[in-house]
């Protein structure tokens, strides 16, 4: 599985994400709601890590700045290989350097980082439908026109394992 360092959102934030998905899902779209375990969390992950050291990752993420919550303009939908839909967040330079920064202290650890969160590579994104088909697109698209404009609010911070969906709440909002 894997391990990831996420951005998560205020309860607002978290209510219209998990109500996009629920409409989704009504509708015979796959969501995270419905992916592997179902006990995902609305999120945007700064870094993917498939191999790591849990106190070398802990110990390193303990050490970035942690600025506060971040306002993240949604712009509309991305579309992904194998049906994966997702938010399409705008890219602040704020944004950027956050993401960086985890990236740096995440490769100090010698974790195995997954490509696609390598330094000018990330896009940012909240996923919105895994695996969905062709013929499903135009109801996704749909959906997340219905909800724009969209401005998220990541006020807190975690560790996630996406296998298991076990969380660990850092401290602060790096």
């Amino acid at each position: 599985m894997a391990l990831a360092l996420c951005l998560l959102f205020d309860s607002r934030t978290d209510r219209l994400v998990r109500e996009l998905w629920e409409r989704l899902e009504a509708r015979g779209i796959r969501t995270l709601l419905s992916h592997t375990h179902g006990r995902h969390h609305p999120h945007l992950s700064y870094a993917v890590l498939r191999e790591w050291d849990p106190e070398a990752v802990r110990a390193a993420v303990a050490r970035l700045p942690t600025p506060g919550a971040i306002d993240i303009p949604v712009q509309g939908s991305l579309v992904f290989p194998r049906g994966r839909v997702s938010l399409a967040c705008s890219v602040s330079s704020d944004l950027a350097t956050r993401q960086e920064r985890a990236v740096l202290a995440l490769r100090s650890t010698r974790a195995d980082l997954h490509w696609h969160y390598a330094t000018g590579r990330w896009v940012p994104h909240v996923s919105v439908a895994t695996g969905a088909s062709a013929d499903q697109l135009s109801v996704i698209t749909a959906a997340v026109s219905d909800v724009l404009p969209l401005t998220l609010n990541a006020d807190r911070a975690a560790l996630i394992d996406s296998g298991t969906s076990e969380l660990w709440p850092l401290d602060g909002v790096p």
